[in-house]
């Protein structure tokens, strides 16, 4: 009878275990692996631009900053929706519109430096 409790339980704890994990650990899994996303998109970025100068280097670093101010302007869309906080929606609207300026300008830029 022993063996059985025993085999029983520890059949529970690994059970209550995997649940655990795949409820709150996963979350963690999840967060983590978006930061190491984020965390390798800024190191491809910035190994973009090793080795290149002049205007090799003035067209990648444009284009690149331009997809990166885009990233920003969509997480700020996503504050609006889903914040309930008035600050976050202030600065999230306050990112669009600086971003979106500067997405314009850099732009303006590529089209005068570049056509």
């Amino acid at each position: 009878m022993n063996k059985i409790i025993n085999t029983q339980t520890i059949i529970f704890l690994v059970i209550g275990f995997l649940a655990g994990f795949l409820v709150w650990g996963n979350k963690q899994t999840v967060e983590m692996h978006h930061s190491m996303d984020m965390d390798g998109a800024m190191e491809s970025i910035t190994m973009s631009l090793n080795g290149k100068t002049g205007d090799d280097f003035d067209k990648v670093f444009l284009a690149e900053m331009i997809v990166h101010h885009q990233g920003a302007v969509e997480m700020a869309k996503q504050a609006l929706v889903s914040s309930k906080r008035p600050e976050l929606v202030t600065l999230a609207n306050d990112i669009i519109n600086a971003q979106n300026n500067e997405i314009n300008m850099m732009q303006n830029w590529q089209i005068a430096w570049f056509k």
